[in-house]
C-alpha cells in the first residue's frame, strides 16, 4: 500500500481536512505513453486491494492484468483502510463527505502520476456511484467508464435501507454495526436465492441456517470495519446525486467525452436494473446485464459475466491505442 500526502482538502460543505493521507495500491506499471491506467473504485466495505474482493477480475491472467495495465485502487475518503486525516475545520456540526468529494480526491492521485487520460474507470455499487461522478466531474479524463449496479441518484428505497442501518448503529454501537450488516445482506441477495440456499432448514442448535448466515456476515464485518467509517459512507451514498447543481443527471453526463457503460442486474433489490436504465437510456450509454439469482452482489460473484463485459470494453481501449500508435508511425508523403 502507498500513501499520497495532501496537506489540505476542502469538502463540498466547506469542511477543511488537514494532513490527509490517501491510501492506495498501484499494481503494474504505467507505459511510456501513460495511457494504460485503470482506476477501480471499491464498494461500501471494500478496500484498496481489489484482488481480495474481485478475485478473478484483477490479477495476472484476468482482464485487469497488471502485466498490461497499471491498476490504481484508492481507499475512498471516509473508509477505514488507510485513508485518514489528522484535523478537521468545519462550519457544520456533522461534516459530510460526498461521492463528488471522493472523486475529486482521487483526481489528485491521478494527477500526481502525470496521467493525462485514464484508460478505464470502473466500480460497482458505491464504487459505481463514484465512477459516475468521475465521468460527470472530469468529462475529458477517461476513455471508458463502466458502472456496475449503481443509480445516478440514491433512490428513496435505498435511503430507507440506509436509514434503518444507520439507526441500528447509532442505537447499538458495535452490536448495531453487526445488525446493520445483517440488514444490508438481506438487500444484497434475492428471496429466491435465500430460499434455494437455506429454505427452512435448521441447524443442530435448532436455529435456522439463514440466521446463522446473517450472524456470520455480521461478525465478519464487526472484526474488520469501523463504526464511524460505515456511517460516513452511508451518508455519502444517500447524498449521491450526479445531477445536483448540474441541471439533472442527463445534463451532468452529456459532457462526458468517453464511452459510458452501465450494467444492471435484474432482480437487484437495492438498485434495480430499471434504476440503471434510467440514466443509460437518456444519455445513450451502453447498457449490459448480469443474469444471476444472487441479486445486487452478482457483480462480485458472477466473475465470468463481469469479465466478458470488461474484455469488450478493454478491446476498444486496445483498438484506440493501436490506432494511435499506427498514426504515430505514419510519415505523411509530400509532393
Amino acid at each position: 500500500m502507498k500513501i499520497q500526502e495532501v496537506p489540505t482538502f476542502e469538502l463540498e460543505d466547506g469542511t477543511v481536512l488537514h494532513d490527509l493521507e490517501q491510501a492506495y495500491t498501484l499494481q503494474g506499471e504505467l507505459n511510456e505513453r501513460g495511457d494504460n491506467l485503470v482506476v477501480i473504485f471499491h464498494a461500501l466495505t471494500g478496500g484498496p486491494r481489489p484482488e481480495e474482493w474481485w478475485e478473478g477480475v484483477v490479477g495476472p491472467g484476468t482482464p485487469l492484468d497488471p502485466n498490461e495495465f497499471a491498476i490504481l485502487t484508492p481507499n475512498l475518503l471516509g473508509s477505514c483502510y488507510g485513508t485518514t486525516w489528522r484535523r478537521t475545520e468545519s462550519p457544520n456540526l456533522r461534516p459530510q463527505i460526498t461521492t463528488r468529494d471522493m472523486a475529486r480526491l482521487v483526481r489528485l492521485l491521478v494527477d500526481s502520476l502525470r496521467v493525462e487520460r485514464v484508460a478505464l474507470a470502473v466500480g460497482g455499487s458505491l464504487g459505481g456511484m463514484i465512477a459516475l461522478e468521475w465521468a460527470a466531474t472530469f468529462p475529458e479524463l477517461t476513455r471508458e467508464t463502466v458502472v456496475f449496479a449503481a443509480p445516478a441518484a440514491h433512490t428513496a428505497q435505498a435511503i430507507a435501507w440506509n436509514h434503518v442501518q444507520r439507526e441500528a448503529v447509532e442505537l447499538g454501537g458495535a452490536a448495531g454495526l453487526r445488525l446493520a450488516r445483517k440488514i444490508a445482506m438481506i438487500s444484497y441477495r434475492t428471496a429466491a436465492e435465500l430460499q434455494e440456499r437455506f429454505g427452512r432448514r435448521p441447524q443442530g442448535d435448532g436455529r435456522f441456517q439463514i440466521q446463522s448466515y446473517l450472524d456470520h456476515h455480521g461478525d465478519k464485518l464487526l472484526e474488520r470495519f469501523e463504526i464511524q467509517s460505515y456511517l460516513r459512507l452511508l451518508d455519502a451514498m444517500d447524498l449521491h446525486d450526479i445531477g445536483r447543481g448540474r441541471g439533472g443527471s442527463v445534463a451532468a453526463l452529456s459532457h462526458f467525452q468517453g464511452r459510458l457503460t452501465g450494467v444492471g442486474i435484474p432482480g437487484d433489490l437495492l438498485y434495480s436494473d430499471a434504476d440503471v436504465r434510467a440514466w443509460t437510456d437518456p444519455v445513450g450509454a451502453e447498457y449490459r446485464t448480469i443474469e444471476s439469482p444472487h441479486g445486487h452482489d452478482a457483480f462480485l460473484i458472477e466473475i465470468e459475466q463481469v469479465n466478458e463485459i470488461l474484455e469488450g470494453v478493454l478491446d476498444r481501449v486496445r483498438g484506440r491505442r493501436a490506432h494511435r500508435e499506427r498514426g504515430a508511425q505514419t510519415v505523411p508523403m509530400t509532393l
